[in-house]
């Protein structure tokens, strides 16, 4: 294993680079790296020819940032930070050079989300959810240089995605999880207008609000990322006038065999930047809005993109790009030329050949056709785990894991299914688990483990499961509900009970997990029936169970009282918490440490 171990090490020292968000005239990129052990802000210039300069650190605080965002003149950075790596959020504001930083979001218990800066001016958008179940979000202007606050919207659930330059118009997103819904505020008069029928048959969670094409009839144009009646994720364009008009919306671009995952679009609304999902695999395009034309940006360097930003003047792309062997980076794109330029250094090779995934089919007991990506061991050992991602929205993609390579590197075969539920597929599968669809869901993961012994790929006494959040829940429930199918489990910050889950997590992340796994209240019944806890005297395989114990997503006491009551019936479980970790776990050290604890617990219990 001492040499798993150093892979482990060089896996998870190889850093990243994500997030970019550029100056107006594009000539300085500001980005999120964890290159030194958490992630964090860092500016460099942007170069196109010659060597990639360093970039400079900005530090904020010990807690990771996850997000930064640049003024319309340039002169401030908006970032949101992790408070103690958890769920909970900070608004920090900073000059590009580091001076000035102030929090203007978030101090004491307060949750707040970072929205988009005004267009013009140096005013950007904080929204606090409320800490009490039952009341509203309240969205705010903020003078970044006094913290001064100006109230801009309120509602359940709501986030600001865009406004118009005089900040008359506001498009906000509000509902549940898969439910949501946009809305354009005209602040004068206070008038809310929805951009799209809400009818149940879809959520609409991006759009940006540009002007029209100037043989346009109307003034303002709304681009919306939608499902709401259409088979898959599209772009709609929706015209928008004065005194609350709306014309007749319409489909810009769609496709049989992908979802629209991001958009962008330059300050004059002339050029779109289309971020598309195929089966996992992503694509960039550019679409003119004056004649409609489309293009692919071809030659893309990497499986998987994301975080794709245009230029204020649509001159530039910043993206980005990662796959199975290459950690993410930053990468250029000239919107005429179409031409790669990387913008970020990457760490040196890592290791061992890594293993490249390939794409593999399988059929649910109901006839449900799934997929998975599929990284096979050349040990040929019989030994394999099922990978379950989170969400359960979530979407398991070709991008650069760790985990999933020290696996394969300690022969130990990986499948990450794809089961219903996950995005990326439609807007049926993504909403065929929702309540009772959960059963359904189970069945797709003992599906996913047939496949792996039909195919020839595993002993089927050697096969583990193990996930991460909703994929922790699922290792839990695969336990508990299909008892002797796996030889051993690792849930790393799963719901072990539903009801618990709702009382304890936080009152917005409650209120919109409803759609999709029911009500605590008028579903409590089916809540305690697909609850791993109310099987636990069937959980018989060995269990990792590894828990952040800032965690208030999924409280810690989740991971507390499954390994409580297993240990009661002397089951054979480990417990790792991850200290200074929340639910999504950030800081290196703690990847190494869950990464190789979670290798020889397999190894030994495969073995």
């Amino acid at each position: 294993m001492e040499a798993v171990d150093t892979l482990v090490e060089q896996l998870t020292g190889a850093w990243g680079s994500w997030g970019p968000n550029m100056t107006p005239n594009a000539d300085r990129v500001a980005f999120i790296s964890d290159r030194h052990g958490v992630p964090q802000l860092w500016v460099q210039d942007v170069v196109l020819h010659g060597p990639v300069p360093h970039p400079t650190p900005i530090t904020l605080s010990s807690d990771p940032v996850i997000a930064v965002r640049w003024s319309a003149d340039a002169s401030w950075l908006a970032c949101s930070v992790a408070l103690d790596g958890g769920v909970r959020t900070q608004v920090w504001v900073v000059r590009p050079d580091g001076t000035d930083a102030r929090l203007v979001g978030g101090a004491g218990d307060e949750h707040a989300v970072l929205g988009p800066w005004t267009r013009s001016g140096q005013r950007v958008v904080v929204t606090v959810p409320s800490n009490t179940a039952g009341e509203p979000s309240h969205a705010y202007l903020v003078e970044p240089g006094t913290g001064v606050r100006e109230l801009l919207a309120v509602g359940e659930l709501i986030n600001v995605l865009d406004l118009s330059i005089e900040e008359r118009l506001v498009i906000l997103r509000d509902g549940r999880r898969g439910e949501e819904f946009c809305v354009v505020l005209d602040r004068v008069g206070d008038r809310v207008h929805p951009l799209m029928p809400h009818t149940g048959t879809g959520a609409t969670d991006v759009a940006l609000l540009r002007p029209a094409p100037a043989d346009d009839a109307a003034p303002m144009v709304a681009y919306l990322v939608t499902e709401v009646g259409l088979p898959r994720r599209q772009l709609v364009r929706m015209p928008l006038g004065p005194d609350a008009w709306r014309g007749e919306s319409s489909v810009l671009a769609a496709r049989d065999d992908a979802e629209l995952e991001e958009l962008d679009s330059d300050d004059a609304g002339q050029l779109l930047l289309l971020l598309w999902n195929v089966g996992g695999r992503s694509e960039l395009e550019l679409l003119d809005t004056r004649d409609g034309v489309r293009s692919v940006i071809a030659g893309m360097p990497g499986l998987v993109a994301s975080s794709a930003v245009l230029s204020r003047n649509g001159d530039t792309v910043m993206v980005s790009v990662e796959g199975p062997e290459r950690p993410r980076e930053l990468w250029h794109v000239d919107t005429a030329t179409h031409r790669w330029t990387p913008a970020t250094h990457v760490p040196g090779p890592i290791g061992p050949a890594l293993v490249t995934p390939t794409l593999e089919t399988f059929t649910s007991a109901d006839g449900l056709r799934l997929s998975g990506w599929l990284y096979q061991s050349p040990s040929d050992s019989g030994a394999a785990v099922l990978y379950l991602h989170g969400g359960p929205e979530d979407q398991e993609r070709p991008g650069f894991n760790p985990q999933h390579q020290a696996l394969v590197a300690a022969g130990i075969t990986v499948f990450a299914p794809n089961i219903r539920g996950s995005s990326g597929y439609g807007r049926t599968f993504v909403h065929a688990d929702n309540r009772h669809g959960r059963f359904a869901a189970f069945q797709d993961v003992e599906a996913a483990a047939r496949f792996l012994v039909e195919a020839g790929l595993a002993d089927p006494s050697r096969i583990a499961v193990s996930g991460r959040s909703y994929g922790g829940y699922l290792t839990l429930a695969a336990l508990a509900f299909s008892s002797g199918t796996f030889a051993a489990g690792v849930d790393v910050c799963g719901m072990s009970d539903l009801t618990t889950f709702y009382r304890d997590t936080e009152p917005w992340i409650a209120a919109a997990a409803v759609s999709k796994y029911g009500d605590p209240v008028a579903d409590r019944e089916l809540l305690e029936r697909i609850s791993p806890m109310s099987k636990v005297d069937a959980i018989t395989a060995p269990l990792l169970v590894a828990h952040g114990e800032l965690d208030t997503n999924v409280p810690i006491g989740e991971a507390h009282q499954i390994v409580v009551a297993l240990r009661e019936r002397g089951r054979e479980v480990e417990y790792l918490e991850l200290s200074g970790e929340g639910h999504v776990y950030r800081r290196r050290e703690n990847m190494t440490t869950l990464i190789s604890r979670t290798v020889r617990f397999l190894s030994t219990h495969l073995s």
